[in-house]
């Protein structure tokens, strides 16, 4: 059986990524968890009959359209990492980031941040925002297309995974990823943007994804 999924349904891991879910042995039931028996319930399903949500995949159902999975396009991943965790390390890459763009707009004169209504102009803040802007989609699109891992999420045992197959997102996926989180940051509501993006994966059933997750269609799992 082919391991890749079938066409006109995302992105085409590479064979060689470690996190990509494999398909189940030939000839057995087809369950991700092995030779463990199901809980009880239908005996064809490690659920007992379909998700253990309910509802199946919110994005389109099995993801390998033939039933290679369960409905749970989690099955098979490494569980989902929890929401504080996730911001500590968010505050860990935003501290990285803001500590070069502080070198960079000190070194060429630009200060966001002067409290002297005389001496603020416009076109020095927009510079900072778009230095800003850009810093954190280039650091986000790039460490996370590489490993699915920031420096953040590195240290504190998590990654980014594609929700669709558990694989490590394209750089496509990752910019609109970024995007979506730090474009607004940047430019118009800073800490209201990351409480609503970021803390929406505290309420946010069964993925705990935060926007910019539901955007790119990603999760956030642990390796710990």
């Amino acid at each position: 059986m082919s391991s890749e999924p079938p066409p006109g349904s995302g992105q085409q891991p590479p064979e060689d990524d470690p996190f990509r879910k494999q398909p189940p042995p030939p000839g057995g039931e087809g369950s991700p968890y092995g030779s463990q028996p199901p809980p009880p319930g239908d005996a064809g399903s490690p659920y007992g009959g379909g998700s253990p949500y309910g509802g199946g995949d919110p994005y389109g159902g099995d993801p390998y359209g033939g039933g290679s999975y369960p409905n749970d396009p989690l099955a098979g991943m490494p569980p989902l990492a929890g929401s504080g965790k996730r911001t500590l390390a968010r505050i860990i890459d935003m501290i990285l980031v803001a500590i070069v763009v502080w070198l960079l707009t000190w070194g060429f004169g630009v200060n966001e941040y002067d409290v002297d209504p005389d001496k603020v102009e416009y076109g020095k803040s927009f510079t900072q925002s778009l230095i800003t802007a850009v810093l954190y989609i280039a650091y986000d699109t790039v460490m996370i297309s590489r490993s699915g891992q920031t420096l953040g999420k590195k240290w504190l045992g998590m990654r980014v995974a594609n929700l669709e197959n558990g694989s490590t997102p394209s750089v496509q996926t990752s910019l609109t990823r970024a995007a979506v989180l730090w474009i607004p940051f940047a430019f118009c509501c800073a800490c209201v943007w990351t409480a609503i993006s970021g803390g929406w994966s505290f309420f946010d059933k069964p993925y705990k994804q935060g926007l910019h997750d539901k955007a790119a269609k990603t999760v956030v799992v642990s390796l710990n």
